[in-house]
């Protein structure tokens, strides 16, 4: 059993996946983010661009609701396609959302690549040889 949980704790504070966690939760406060964006503005626009038309109550009943007076037997049928418009709409904002925080990103990691690094400190070593090296070659020359 120590082994098991030895292995868990490597895999689960990999970075990779703390990545990936610190994605989902962000991920989670955008899909807020961007369902405000479309329940509340764009969807307003495409309603008045479409004389009034809201997708969320459009639905195609199936099978009608059985009443017995104002009580409801049996509930109605219906496909929302409304509802589905909706979502697709929704899809598509987040996917436009994430193309253009991606394009971003890259645009700037490119930038940070291009940037030329600075050239690396020669290690003691190399420092020592290149003594040695002038030594030798001013002895050779003094002969």
């Amino acid at each position: 059993m120590g082994k098991f949980l030895t292995e868990f704790k490597e895999f689960a504070m990999k970075g990779n996946v703390v990545d990936m966690a610190v994605g989902v939760i962000i991920g989670g406060a955008f899909g807020k983010i961007v369902s405000s964006l479309v329940n509340d503005v764009v969807m307003p626009l495409v309603g008045i661009a479409t004389g009034g038309l809201d997708f969320k109550e459009h639905k195609l009943i199936l099978k009608e609701a059985v009443m017995n007076g104002e009580e409801i037997i049996t509930p109605e049928v219906a496909m929302t396609w409304g509802v589905f418009v909706q979502n697709i709409v929704d899809f598509l904002i987040v996917a436009f959302c994430i193309f253009m925080a991606v394009r971003f990103m890259n645009r700037f990691k490119k930038k940070v690549e291009e940037a030329p690094a600075p050239a690396p400190e020669p290690t003691k070593e190399e420092v020592l040889l290149t003594e040695i090296r002038d030594l030798l070659k001013k002895q050779a020359d003094n002969k």
